[in-house]
């Protein structure tokens, strides 16, 4: 069967907090790296085609006739359910990946119901290690079929009798009305003893009972009017938590491209700083702190013994090397070349993070969580880097590529930093020297606006002396940098609105430079971004238009694919998603979205505060 590449929102998402695979709504499972977020992946057919390696489980196209078909997460949870409808029948697959408690073995189970009638099937089973470049050996070992190479092996435990066809491993059968198939695949190490054999009906019921536990711990009280969205965001979110550190990625895949065919392709499967403090500032403010208790340690392991070299990103236990470099033999998701895995971003300086990871060890102090000498500790030790470095030019939360600049959103993110450190002191819970923060927090205040504001235009600029606008200045409000009435703010969301949104509101990061190599040193285009959509969002209510801010967050709501899923970026022309998929800051910014909207109907004078820090904080 050729392999057409679909829609990048045709991917549902199933997690075990280990690695994450996609499946399309045509039974395609065609990405999952193993046994870790980062590892290679043993299916690798989102980045190319079905010979880089696929398994899919669906009506035989060859005799089901004309099929129908709709998918759902089964309630709030990771329990994916794709029907199809046939001339002949109705079947249901279910697919999922049971939460592990042991390391390093992951599962998927996929269980075949038949619904009505029969329904002709086929499971076509084509495993490629190391991102499609290896053809494992398939062999049988104790009455189970095996794909092995090198460190790693496959076990397939299949229902129904199977052949060996073009290097993968093919079962036609037929399932009938109350009939059920049971399929499973278990990562291990080749030179490990097997591991046991999947009761698939215990591991549907394990991992229902984990998610919808898990999701009723939260409180979404505050965004009741929009529940759903919000809790399958919260969902998505915890996904993309490693289960051993507490680490959080910010997408599960590689290289899904900012522009078709082009070449603004890079691997998300990192721990970002920000990407990860920022998300469990959501999920703090719907109740969920336990995360931030177990970010905090990976934090501390990652971190606190050389906060001197900081950096923006690591990998899941912490690694610091993540070299970049390029997979010549896959093509990349509608030949968007190249691909890549590692990411040379990790030796950057961003100088943002020191605030976005203050903010969130601030709020986790609001939201109750026990205090430790270690991370007060590290606070302070990131506090005197950061006064030893503001004004220092950086390469900015969009990870450019080209000469550093001096960026007013990372000025103002170390404002931010020395601002909450200040609070934290005040409030008893951190010793600082508070003559000397204030007097540093009043420093790089009036350094941002004295230049980094364009008096003619009204609004403050991406970097000082540049004419330029950034989707990030609309955090300036929200940070409390300065209350939403000021006119240099209402000036500045106007501007962006203008300059950087389309006429629906979608809002790109910055303009670049199409052909030409731009600010951020790339050639190319790129979509609009989630995330700034959504800081639109809060930035429009903020300053008092709470009309179209809600008609903005019910637009981006649609943007969301059939199972609430949204990727980084968005194509409002081609009515498509872009980018790595799912993305945390996409569906962070999405809660954080809801969240401000309900309680600024409740409660308007909060707007003159801190968002991040009054708005959602626990309640």
């Amino acid at each position: 069967m050729t392999f057409r590449p679909p829609r990048i929102e045709q991917y549902g998402l199933l997690s075990d907090m280990q690695t994450a695979a996609l499946v399309c709504d045509d039974g395609g499972l065609n990405w999952l790296p193993t046994p870790r977020f980062d590892s290679p992946s043993a299916f690798s057919a989102l980045l190319g085609n079905d010979s880089h390696g696929t398994w899919r489980i669906a009506p035989n196209p060859d005799i089901a006739g004309n099929v129908t078909a709709q998918r759902r997460y089964h309630g709030e949870s990771l329990v994916l359910q794709s029907e199809w409808h046939t001339t002949s029948g109705s079947v249901r697959v279910t697919d999922l990946m049971p939460p592990c408690d042991r390391v390093g073995a992951p599962q998927v189970i996929r269980i075949v119901d038949g619904v009505s009638g029969e329904v002709p099937m086929i499971s076509t089973l084509r495993p490629r290690l190391d991102y499609g470049r290896v053809s494992p050996w398939i062999h049988q070992q104790d009455g189970r079929t095996v794909a092995a190479a090198g460190p790693d092996a496959l076990w397939c435990d299949l229902p129904v009798q199977h052949t060996r066809e073009d290097g993968g491993i093919v079962s036609r059968f037929t399932v009938a009305a109350g009939e059920r198939a049971t399929f499973a695949l278990t990562y291990a190490s080749s030179h490990a003893a097997p591991p046991e054999v999947p009761d698939p009906e215990a591991a549907f019921a394990k991992t229902l009972s984990f998610w919808q536990g898990w999701a009723a711990e939260g409180t979404y009280a505050v965004c009741q009017q929009h529940r759903e969205a919000v809790i399958r965001s919260v969902l998505t979110c915890k996904a993309l938590i490693y289960k051993a550190s507490g680490a959080i990625v910010a997408a599960p895949t590689t290289s899904l491209p900012e522009e078709p065919g082009g070449t603004r392709n890079w691997d998300y499967r990192y721990a970002w700083l920000r990407d990860s403090s920022t998300t469990l500032a959501a999920l703090l403010g719907t109740g969920h702190w336990r995360e931030a208790k177990d970010w905090r340690r990976w934090l501390l392991l990652t971190v606190a013994g050389d906060p001197e070299n900081l950096q923006i990103m690591y990998g899941i236990t912490g690694e610091r090397d993540l070299p970049e470099r390029e997979l010549p033999w896959l093509p990349g998701y509608e030949n968007s070349a190249p691909v890549r895995v590692g990411n040379g971003a990790a030796d950057q300086l961003q100088l943002d993070v020191y605030g976005e990871v203050i903010e969130t060890l601030y709020l986790a102090h609001e939201a109750g969580l026990a205090p430790c000498s270690d991370t007060a500790n590290l606070h302070r030790r990131l506090v005197e880097q950061l006064a030893d470095r503001w004004q220092e030019p950086d390469e900015g939360i969009w990870e450019i590529r080209g000469p550093r600049r001096h960026f007013v959103h990372s000025k103002v993110m170390a404002w931010v930093a020395v601002d909450r450190t200040i609070r934290l002191a005040e409030a008893g819970a951190l010793d600082a020297d508070l003559p000397a923060l204030k007097e540093l927090r009043e420093e790089i205040h009036r350094d941002v606006c004295e230049k980094g504001f364009d008096k003619e235009r009204n609004t403050f600029t991406q970097s000082y002396g540049s004419p330029e606008l950034d989707a990030s200045l609309l955090v300036i409000p929200r940070v409390g940098f300065l209350p939403p009435h000021d006119p240099r703010v209402v000036g500045t969301v106007e501007a962006v609105r203008r300059e950087l949104a389309t006429a629906d509101g979608f809002v790109r990061r910055y303009l670049t430079a199409g052909d030409r190599t731009g600010v951020d040193g790339l050639a190319g285009d790129e979509g609009t971004f989630v995330l700034c959509s959504f800081w639109l969002v809060d930035a429009l209510a903020l300053i008092g238009r709470l009309d179209e801010a809600h008609e903005l967050f019910d637009r981006l709501l649609e943007v969301r694919n059939d199972l609430g899923l949204l990727a980084e970026e968005y194509d409002p022309v081609a009515g498509r998603q872009l980018g790595n998929y799912p993305q945390a800051f996409s569906h962070m910014g999405l809660i954080q979205s809801a969240l401000l909207l309900k309680r600024l109907a409740a409660e308007p004078a909060v707007a003159d505060a801190p968002v991040t820090a009054t708005v959602l904080a626990v309640a």
